[in-house]
């Protein structure tokens, strides 16, 4: 049913022309506050998007279309660097074809400073004052304080095992790199891992000098590569899709490994014995609506982008794909359509649980923490996850 954020089913030869190709510029990005739309005008008729199949789902978009007379065009991606290729392909800016995408932030800043999306102007977005304070202006869609989106559905990194093989149960990330259950682990198979390790490293080896999971030296990334690579001997297996590491919980393959709130309460709605926990600090994922830099049809976008982030529509979408709002107010109606939903998928979680989340973004060269362009950018952790897993 979901993808992963994003597997490795890539269809070849253009991702690898342009994926691979691609360097994130040292240049900072420029952009302005001014020429931003002061209203959203009247409908175009039609909305281009690239999303996670069924990001537009009928079940919340069909009431949008009826409403708006946008109608909607999907076109769905298997991964983020997909994603990025249709986005960046026939000149860019999506070409001209497409309006929004619905980008994970593994490939939010790699739009960004490709110019292939636009600055929003956020104000035209009612729900957006809502939204948790972690979502208003994250880095992984923000930069210098322009917005390149909309932040809609997130969740954090968890680690799900097995009760009734793995005792005494799990109390952080280090079970996933001891031997102990040897042969009985899985993660997923997405470089974006490498920060999993990055992370645990800024607690367990402080003198590395880790201060962004995402934003590595050469050294630190080696550091981390080598972690990973110490524990592949561990792991029965990388999975690819959600769906997949669901199996192997269901069929004993595995007993432990990193995943997300859906897996553990698609695993128990089975009967499966399985609990997670969400060790903090951890990594996290959240998806963003961006406009792209050469929309045919922007008004449709803007209406979209303000229907789909209000309460209702937000926790429709949380229920079908197993996410979390960025929208709180969500809760209450996600609680309707599914008892607990809003506990069980942690929005209902104190500040001081979404702050120690360190949500996906994409590796650039530029550090933030320090001066130069030092830091490895995505095709070096590319390169690196194929040397891990290969």
């Amino acid at each position: 049913m979901r993808r992963i954020r994003k597997g490795h089913a890539l269809t070849a030869v253009l991702l690898v022309a342009v994926v691979a190709g691609f360097a994130i510029p040292a240049a900072s990005v420029k952009a302005s506050r001014t020429g931003l739309p002061t209203k959203i005008g009247k409908g175009e008729g039609a909305l281009n998007v690239i999303e996670w199949p069924a990001y537009t789902d009928p079940s919340f978009a069909k009431k949008f279309q009826q409403q708006t007379g946008c109608i909607i065009h999907r076109k769905d991606a298997g991964s983020s660097n997909e994603m990025f290729a249709l986005m960046h392909a026939n000149g860019g800016g999506g070409g001209g074809q497409y309006d929004l995408v619905s980008a994970s932030g593994d490939a939010s800043l790699r739009l960004i400073y490709a110019h292939d999306v636009q600055a929003v102007n956020v104000h035209l977005i009612p729900s957006w004052k809502n939204f948790l304070p972690a979502f208003k202006s994250p880095p992984h869609n923000t930069v210098n304080g322009i917005h390149y989106g909309i932040s809609l559905q997130w969740g954090p990194n968890t680690l799900i095992y097995n009760t009734k093989k793995v005792k005494p149960a799990p109390k952080g990330w280090s079970s996933i790199y001891s031997p102990k259950y040897k042969g009985k682990l899985t993660v997923p198979n997405n470089p974006i891992q490498i920060a999993d390790a990055a992370l645990y490293l800024m607690t367990t080896k402080p003198s590395l000098g880790i201060k962004d999971p995402y934003e590595l030296t050469r050294a630190q990334l080696t550091a981390a590569a080598q972690l990973l690579i110490r524990q592949k001997p561990l792991l029965k297996r990388y999975w690819n899709y959600a769906t997949d590491e669901d199996t192997s919980f269901k069929n004993g393959d595995v007993w432990m490994g990193a995943g997300w709130p859906y897996q553990t309460l698609q695993l128990q709605s089975n009967k499966v014995p399985v609990k997670e926990i969400v060790p903090l600090p951890t990594t996290g994922w959240a998806d963003t609506w961006m406009l792209a830099a050469r929309a045919p049809h922007p008004n449709c976008a803007y209406m979209w982008m303000k229907y789909v982030t209000t309460p209702k529509v937000e926790a429709k979408q949380a229920i079908v794909f197993g996410e979390t709002p960025v929208n709180p107010k969500a809760c209450p109606y996600m609680n309707q359509l599914s008892k607990g939903s809003c506990a069980g998928y942690h929005l209902n979680e104190p500040a001081s649980y979404y702050n120690k989340i360190h949500f996906w973004k994409t590796p650039v060269p530029t550090c933030g923490w320090k001066k130069g362009n030092s830091c490895m950018d995505y095709n070096a952790w590319q390169q690196a996850w194929t040397q891990i897993t290969g």
